[in-house]
């Protein structure tokens, strides 16, 4: 099997101030991507950096290593490009040009040195295209070893990026000179000062911008999200509030480095670097007015795979896409799905409920009819494990696929849709769904029966219907009008089968009346 055939694998490298990460990507002919692998080393490239301007020897050696061991194990996945970048500790180091000579000669990779501003736009391009953003305005904070990266913008467009020299690891070693003891309130105080005088400039940006959504991404700010889980009983999954944070400060600050390692939910390896990133976390939230903050685990790797796809020829379009109708169409390019047919069942499916909302048929509004959108296209996503109970394969891959954009509630509701768009209909109250409020159970039996409904009327997967519409409704009946071409005796035969879920869903008798084009 050729490339061309089975799509080309890539590597993309972050070679930061404490770790480095490896993310592994084949890129599909079908316009889609698969991750192969995900890994992250601890090197520490930035030790005692910020004190002498210097990569030290046995640092540089580390990177090096892990490095050479990430394209060994990347070439076992068939990858055959590499994009590698280099930030913070590399950019500001007087001896970066060693390191990447001796990165050359012991991997062959081609180690780009990146602006702070370059890091500041990939880190916005992969935390903003796995979230559901919109049109709001959000402010992008990412906490590294070496710098703060900042950035403004909406779901498709940045409106400001900033790099500030601010970073967990440059904190640390500028600030505490006793890294095994409890750091004293002195040492915070200065630190605090030091992050405050550096968001100057961003402060002004962001104050002005308007900012309604604030995402942190990055280890330091996921694990203090992971601290707080397990010490403050209000917290919520994925929320770092001010609140919370300026209580776990002195309470970090407090301990020795052997106590703090123990602290439930720390990263033991983060553990001499937390207290000085929790103190850049609260010192910009209390500078920048945010009261709370979204943790993202997506990171600058995510930004290169974004700007990777987008100078691809095989990808039109795909950026202006939103975060969900990307997510989606991915996951359905990825299970091979019949892209043709899932697009007629998904415009059959939103013809139905638009005709319906216009006869009165229903009350449902934008946010249901997304969730038909989205389930109508992935309503087969099942066939990729099994033709056999695909409908039940449906509703777990959708469930586990990690679809970006979305809430859980939205997950769960987009599956059963899926699930239940053949075989029995979805019972009121049933176990399976208790997780489901009423509202939404009441909208999964209607959804569900449109999308019945739906794949019944393209059962052949000939392109048969032209259009459906809603007539004559009464509080007993209704009749659909099936304008169509052919010969759409199976279509038209399973929708007798759907006579009785319709019933169920809506309260009257329908009645299909065919209009054949044709003659």
């Amino acid at each position: 099997m050729t490339e061309n055939e089975r799509g080309k694998v890539v590597a993309f490298l972050d070679v930061g101030t404490n770790s480095v990460r490896l993310l592994v990507v084949r890129i599909n002919p079908n316009r889609s991507y698969t991750i192969i692998s995900e890994q992250k080393e601890m090197v520490r490239l930035g030790e005692q950096e910020f004190r002498s301007g210097v990569l030290l020897e046995s640092a540089m050696e580390r990177s090096v290593r892990v490095l050479k061991n990430f394209c060994d194990l990347s070439r076992t996945y068939g990858v055959t490009e590499f994009v590698a970048m280099a930030t913070s500790a590399t950019r500001e180091a007087s001896n970066r040009a060693e390191l990447v000579d001796r990165v050359k000669e012991a991997t062959g990779l081609e180690l780009q040195v990146i602006s702070g501003k370059e890091e500041a736009r990939l880190i916005y391009m992969g935390v903003s295209t796995g979230h559901h953003i919109g049109r709001k305005k959000a402010m992008f904070l990412d906490i590294g070893g070496g710098s703060t990266e900042l950035a403004l913008g909406d779901q498709s467009e940045h409106s400001y990026l900033e790099s500030l020299k601010v970073g967990a690891v440059r904190l640390t070693t500028m600030f505490v000179k006793k890294p095994d003891a409890p750091v004293p309130d002195a040492v915070l105080a200065k630190m605090r000062k030091y992050v405050k005088s550096s968001l100057v400039r961003a402060r002004k940006e962001v104050l002005q911008g308007k900012v309604s959504l604030a995402f942190g991404s990055s280890g330091t700010i996921v694990n203090l999200g992971e601290i707080l889980m397990r010490h403050d009983s209000s917290s919520h999954p994925g929320v770092i509030r001010y609140s919370q944070l300026k209580k776990l400060v002195p309470y970090l600050a407090g301990m020795d480095l052997a106590a703090r390692r123990k602290v439930q939910g720390m990263n033991p390896d983060r553990a001499d670097i937390i207290v000085a990133g929790a103190i850049i976390l609260e010192t910009a939230m209390d500078e920048l007015r945010l009261s709370e903050i979204a943790v993202s685990q997506r990171s600058m790797r995510d930004g290169m795979l974004q700007d990777y796809l987008g100078g691809l020829e095989e990808f039109p379009g795909f950026r202006e896409l939103s975060v969900r109708e990307r997510s989606v169409i991915q996951l359905g390019r990825a299970c091979s799905i019949d892209e043709e047919h899932a697009r007629r069942v998904t415009a059959i499916a939103l013809e139905l409920f638009d005709s319906a909302a216009k006869k009165g048929l229903h009350t449902m509004g934008k946010k249901e009819r997304e969730i038909l959108q989205h389930a109508a296209f992935l309503h087969d996503v099942g066939d990729f494990i099994s033709f056999n109970d695909h409908h039940l394969h449906s509703h777990y891959i959708i469930c586990h696929a990690e679809l970006l954009g979305f809430s859980n509630r939205e997950v769960l509701l987009m599956a059963n849709v899926a699930k239940h768009h053949r075989k029995r209909a979805p019972k009121l109250g049933a176990v399976d769904l208790r997780e489901l409020d009423a509202k939404d159970q009441q909208a999964l039996v209607r959804l569900s029966t449109l999308l019945r409904m739906a794949e019944s009327l393209d059962r052949s997967h000939s392109n048969l219907v032209q259009n459906v519409r809603f007539s004559k409704v009464t509080k007993r009946a209704v009749k659909l009008i099936v304008t169509a071409s052919g010969d759409p005796q199976l279509e038209m035969w399973r929708m007798e089968e759907d006579r009785k879920a319709f019933k169920k869903a809506y309260g009257r008798d329908l009645t299909v009346v065919l209009n054949n084009i044709d003659g």
